[in-house]
């Protein structure tokens, strides 16, 4: 166990030393531009038939790198992309089904999400996400950009993302990354 934690404590150290080093270089740039963009899908539908499905890919964890890796969840597609951006955050907070690391603990509820007409998503969390969350900045990174990397690679009309809990805007999850302000995606964390 204990080989495990030392594991995923060195997972999460290095996730954010690489964020600590994006941050510093950016400044108050309004955009991360990474060094090799994972295109979104290409075709994002809005209205379908009932009954129809579509694909959606999350991002969790492993234990193996700092890296999140991909996983396929199939979501109701005849619906508005708000209500898909909700069912994806719900299939995250579910959890890995194949064996990654979930950044949320259980108890995590998504309480809203909106999306603004300039492609802000504002994902608003219940307080256990900040009550019950692992402790450190390399679990806050992964966990926001669990989130951010989730609905900006599905979803072309979302761009950046603000992160709430109880409606309401927050310094930090734990004490060390600023939720203050939108993040854009960091497509660099994600496994090839």
């Amino acid at each position: 166990m204990d080989r495990k934690r030392v594991a995923i404590l060195g997972i999460l150290f290095v996730v954010l030393v690489v964020l600590v080093i994006v941050f510093f270089k950016s400044g108050l740039k309004e955009k991360i531009i990474p060094a090799a963009p994972i295109s979104p899908p290409e075709v994002e539908p809005l209205r379908l038939q009932p009954g129809q499905t579509r694909i959606v890919i999350l991002f969790f964890l492993s234990e193996n790198d700092t890296l999140l890796h991909p996983e396929e969840r199939e979501i109701p597609a005849d619906t508005s992309v708000v209500h898909q951006a909700k069912q994806t955050i719900q299939e995250l907070i579910k959890g890995s089904r194949r064996g990654f690391i979930s950044p949320f603990p259980p108890e995590t509820k998504l309480r809203e999400l909106y999306v603004t007409d300039e492609g802000v998503a504002y994902v608003d969390f219940s307080k256990d996400i900040v009550e019950k969350h692992l402790s450190g900045s390399s679990a806050e990174i992964s966990t926001i950009f669990s989130v951010v990397n989730s609905l900006a690679y599905n979803f072309n009309s979302i761009e950046k993302v603000f992160i709430l809990i109880e409606g309401r805007e927050r310094e930090t999850l734990g004490g060390h990354i600023n939720l203050s302000r939108p993040f854009l995606p960091l497509y660099d964390l994600i496994a090839q």
